[in-house]
């Protein structure tokens, strides 16, 4: 039979000898690899006390950005709803009234904006489609729940904080 790569190799069938037949020979170099593992760095954290440092290219939780004098980037276009391949962002529009200057930055502003986190994929098209930056992925871990509403974030859990204003 002639072999179609160089990887295969011929199966012995040979009887096994004394020493084969008592598996000694293999029981050591388990052994050893076992001693050998032994004396090795752990690859477990200890992760209360320690955290794992993340790539530089990591995503984790939505964050909806604001611009210099504290008012929302978020002109509620949709097109980071419309870039998410896994549809788990939702948003509805609304007018800015008059007075509300100091809180939105365009005239048209997210008055609802959903993010679900358990169809989220976290793929970043959402925050490359947004053209006022006003959403971005950080280096945050999204936190455990057992409850799936606690994986729905609104546009009050997304958005930065208003900024405190120092000069009063």
């Amino acid at each position: 039979m002639e072999l179609l790569t160089n990887r295969a190799k011929q199966v012995d069938r040979r009887p096994m000898n004394f020493w084969e037949k008592l598996y000694l020979i293999s029981i050591f170099q388990g052994m050893w690899i076992t001693l050998k593992h032994f004396f090795m760095k752990k690859a477990t954290i200890n992760y209360p006390e320690k955290t794992r440092p993340f790539s530089q290219v990591f995503r984790g939780l939505h964050v909806l950005n604001r611009d210099e004098e504290g008012r929302e980037n978020c002109t509620a276009c949709g097109l980071c709803a419309l870039a998410c391949p896994a549809e788990a962002i939702t948003m509805e529009a609304a007018e800015r009234l008059p007075g509300e200057e100091h809180l939105y930055r365009e005239e048209k502003y997210a008055a609802k904006y959903e993010i679900n986190m358990l169809r989220c994929i976290f793929c970043g098209f959402c925050e490359e489609a947004c053209p006022k930056d006003a959403v971005y992925l950080s280096q945050t871990v999204p936190p455990a729940s057992y409850k799936r509403k606690n994986f729905i974030y609104g546009k009050e859990d997304l958005l930065i904080p208003y900024p405190k204003n120092t000069n009063d």
